[in-house]
């Protein structure tokens, strides 16, 4: 398969309303997966920016309810990790399963202590099987994403408590 005709399949999938592309074509099988709707990033809304530099920032209304503060708000930062959580991340992208087969029972479970070398789960890529090992000792206390679901590179499948 050539490069344009991959990205015209890319752009497909893109502008449809599929989720999911699989071909097999010459003995090559090629699969394109969208993220689920709930993954896109949220939208940003930009403000006009002054290019006056000598100019005073614009007062604002008072509110008219008191409740409400006239005050810019202060942005919101994302929660800091802490200190003793651990992520395990998805080292490629695929399909994320806790179990080695649907009628068997998950790797782990939330609050289950893990060693080094413990499988947790399988992120299934191009039809092959990827054991994703824990690179601490600990114990499990959040698993982030669902059975079945696509993840991405460096995605958080995992959070283990340092033990």
């Amino acid at each position: 398969m050539d490069l344009s005709y991959l990205k015209k399949l890319i752009k497909l999938v893109e502008t449809s309303g599929i989720g999911e592309l699989e071909l097999e074509e010459e003995g090559s099988k090629i699969r394109i997966a969208k993220p689920p709707h709930n993954s896109s990033p949220a939208p940003v809304h930009s403000l006009p920016v002054s290019t006056a530099f000598h100019q005073s920032p614009p007062v604002m209304p008072a509110a008219a309810d008191p409740r409400i503060s006239a005050a810019p708000e202060e942005p919101i930062k994302p929660p800091e990790p802490q200190a003793n959580i651990h992520e395990v991340k998805s080292p490629i992208v695929g399909t994320f399963y806790r179990a080695p087969a649907p009628d068997a029972d998950p790797y782990v479970q939330i609050g289950q202590i893990v060693d080094v070398g413990t499988v947790l789960c399988i992120v299934e890529a191009m039809k092959l099987m990827n054991e994703i090992e824990s690179d601490i000792a600990g114990r499990i206390v959040k698993i982030c994403v669902e059975n079945g679901q696509p993840v991405e590179y460096n995605q958080t499948l995992f959070h283990i408590e340092k033990g």
